[in-house]
């Protein structure tokens, strides 16, 4: 049975709270993480992790195997700036979280 990558979001929610003034809550009932002004800027979702990028990050994002852009609604109206990156490359997760953080601090400025 597949893992459901629960326990590398959480390893990544622990390492940037920890290093950041980003804290843990919910955002569409999901697991995420919220920067120091309380904007959310990755999550936990159905075995993936979500996050708001700007570029280039962002089209690097896209282009890994299975990511996507996050549909939360599931009715064909993604959130453009979110990309769904699959668990098969949780051992990017960290480096993303880290750059969808700063993304989110410079465009809230």
């Amino acid at each position: 049975m597949p893992s459901d990558h629960r326990s590398d979001y959480d390893e990544v929610a622990s390492e940037i709270t920890a290093t950041s003034p980003a804290i843990t809550s919910k955002m569409f009932g999901m697991p995420c993480l919220k920067n120091g002004n309380g904007k959310a800027f990755a999550g936990y979702y159905e075995g993936a992790m979500t996050f708001k990028l700007g570029a280039p990050w962002h089209a690097e994002a896209l282009a890994l195997s299975g990511a996507h852009l996050f549909d939360p609604s599931g009715m064909g109206r993604p959130m453009k700036e979110w990309v769904v990156v699959p668990g098969e490359h949780a051992s990017h997760w960290l480096e993303l979280a880290r750059e969808a953080m700063r993304y989110v601090d410079s465009v809230g400025k």
